[in-house]
C-alpha cells in the first residue's frame, strides 16, 4: 500500500504485517520525544515519504516498542533502518541526513521509478555546502567557541571536562556546542577543520586545537594573549 506520509506506529502488528506482505523495502525510523536531535531527522523522513510514495515509512517511538528496538539493536536515537522482509539492508545511526537521503535513494529509488544519480550527486554537493555554511556560523557564534561532548555544566568526557575547567579557571567567557546532539556537526567539523578529535577550541573563528594544544599555550602564557578582551572576565 502506497503511503504519502510516514506512519506513526501505534501497533506492532501493523509493522509485522507490512514487513511480511511487502516485497519492497520498508523504512523504520526510531525516535524519542526527549531527543532534540530527532527533530532534524523527523522532517527529512516526512519529505522522503512524500517523494518515495510506493515505500512505507514508519515512525517508531523506540521506548514504546522495546521488543522491536531490541530486535533491530537500537542503542540510540535517531536511527533509521531499511528492511526487506526480515533482513536489514541499510542503516543510518545518528543525525546524518545526507547519508539517509543517499541510502533511501539507493535502496528505494528503483521501486518508486526514481533513478537520478546526477541529481543525487548534486544534492550531496549542495548539502555539503550548506553544512559548511552552518559550521562557519557555529564556529563564529561567539568570539571563543568550544565543541565538546556534553554541556559546559556537565561535560561527558574527561578531555572536555578538562578543557572547560581550564577556560573557567582563567576567566574566559565562551560559547559551546555539544557535538553529541548532532552527528552532522560532529563528523563534518572534523573534515572542515582537518582536526580528528574533540574537544576543539576556536578563537575569533580560527581553530586553536584540542586539550593538549591549550595546555601548552597555558604553560607558555600564550592562551590569554589571544583571547579577545571582551571574552575575559574583569
Amino acid at each position: 500500500m502506497a503511503s504519502k506520509n510516514a506512519i506513526r506506529l501505534e501497533d506492532d502488528a501493523a509493522l509485522r504485517k507490512a514487513l511480511e506482505e511487502s516485497g519492497q523495502e520498508t523504512v523504520l525510523y526510531f525516535w524519542a520525544d526527549w531527543a532534540e536531535q530527532c527533530r532534524q531527522v523527523d522532517s527529512v523522513i516526512d519529505d522522503l515519504a512524500k517523494k518515495y510514495t510506493k515505500t512505507q515509512f514508519f515512525k517508531i517511538e523506540a521506548e514504546n516498542f522495546e521488543d522491536i528496538s531490541e530486535a533491530y539493536e537500537i542503542a540510540a536515537v535517531p536511527t533509521v533502518i531499511i528492511a526487506k522482509k526480515a533482513k536489514i539492508v541499510g542503516r543510518v545511526d545518528g543525525v546524518n541526513t545526507a547519508k539517509l537521503a543517499q541510502l533511501v535513494a539507493a535502496k528505494c529509488g528503483a521501486a518508486n521509478g526514481i533513478s537520478t544519480p546526477a541529481t543525487a550527486d548534486a544534492s550531496v554537493g549542495d548539502f555539503k555546502q550548506d553544512l559548511n555554511t552552518r559550521l562557519k556560523g557555529l564556529i563564529n557564534r561567539a568570539p571563543v567557541m568550544v565543541f565538546i561532548k556534553g554541556t559546559a555544566a556537565q561535560p561527558r568526557c574527561g578531555f572536555s571536562k578538562k578543557l572547560v575547567g581550564v577556560l573557567n579557571e582563567h576567566g574566559v567567557k565562551y560559547g559551546y556546542f555539544d557535538i553529541l546532539t548532532d552527528d552532522q556537526v560532529r563528523q563534518g567539523l572534523k573534515e572542515f577543520s582537518d582536526w580528528p578529535t574533540y574537544p576543539q577550541l576556536y578563537v575569533s573563528g580560527e581553530l586553536v586545537g584540542g586539550l593538549d594544544i591549550v595546555n601548552e599555550m597555558v604553560a607558555s602564557n600564550e592562551l590569554l594573549g589571544m583571547i579577545p578582551t571582551d571574552s575575559l572576565e574583569k
